[in-house]
């Protein structure tokens, strides 16, 4: 299996790309993921991949696996990536 793309990587894959500096294709990043991790609490979404949202999980109750004891687990907040029909459909493939 590929080893995932390093943020290196991915930056000089931009920077010959577009025709810009790697530390242009590195600030871009940057500021990319400063910006969803502000506007993450609306929703933020990246065209073509998927949306960033904040989910409410309600209060549930688990089981400890190394005693087997119920617990109650709290209800919280998570962040979850929704991928989009079209990444899912280029990445996976179309279902039959």
């Amino acid at each position: 299996m590929a080893k995932p793309m390093t943020k290196a990587k991915i930056t000089e894959h931009l920077a010959k790309k577009v025709g810009v500096t790697k530390k242009v294709a590195t600030a871009v990043l940057d500021e990319l993921a400063t910006l969803a991790y502000k506007e993450a609490k609306n929703s933020f979404t990246l065209p073509g991949l998927g949306k960033l949202v904040v989910v409410k999980r309600k209060a549930r109750k688990g089981r400890n696996p190394a005693t087997g004891e119920v617990i109650k687990i709290p209800a919280k907040r998570a962040l979850k990536f929704r991928i989009s029909k079209a990444c899912k459909d280029s990445v996976i493939g179309k279902k039959k």
